[in-house]
């Protein structure tokens, strides 16, 4: 159902991008990159996150990592990572196919600065073994993401 949502989303909004299926796992940054012949730094990954009682998405370079005072900084509190039930109810999609595309519901989506360096970055689609390849500013005006810099240098 979660790589069907993503298919539709793309459907809908961006026929032009495919969703790749591959044979072997994505699920990690490293086995993404593999899989997908790039660098780890360009994976997307999509990080759920709960701060307070707001859920949100946070999509960042794959090698990136959370910078805790800037993020604090930036939404007004400690993000806490939720459990993988907890982001199967928030997505539809299981831990390692989290993206940003195909959700049930709106959910806030930041995209961190840490993308930009790049032409073009791999995110999941909803799937363990799924994925598309899109530049980064596309993305960001396809889902209404916003640009902020939340990660360490």
């Amino acid at each position: 159902m979660s790589l069907e949502s993503v298919r539709a989303f793309f459907a809908v909004h961006a026929p032009d991008v495919e969703v790749i299926v591959t044979q072997a796992s994505s699920a990690t940054v490293m086995l993404a990159a593999e899989a997908h012949g790039v660098l780890p730094a360009q994976i997307a990954k999509t990080i759920c996150l709960r701060v307070g009682d707001r859920t949100m998405l946070v999509v960042t370079s794959g090698i990136a990592r959370l910078d805790n005072r800037k993020f604090k900084d930036r939404f007004g509190g400690k993000p806490r990572m939720l459990d993988a039930k907890e982001v199967v109810a928030a997505t539809s999609h299981p831990v390692g196919g989290v993206c940003p595309f195909g959700l049930p519901a709106p959910l806030q989506v930041c995209c961190d600065v840490s993308l930009r360096e790049f032409e073009e970055v791999v995110p999941a689609a909803g799937a363990t073994n799924a994925a598309v390849r899109i530049a980064p500013q596309r993305m960001v005006d396809l889902i209404g993401a916003e640009w902020v810099d939340v990660c360490q240098a």
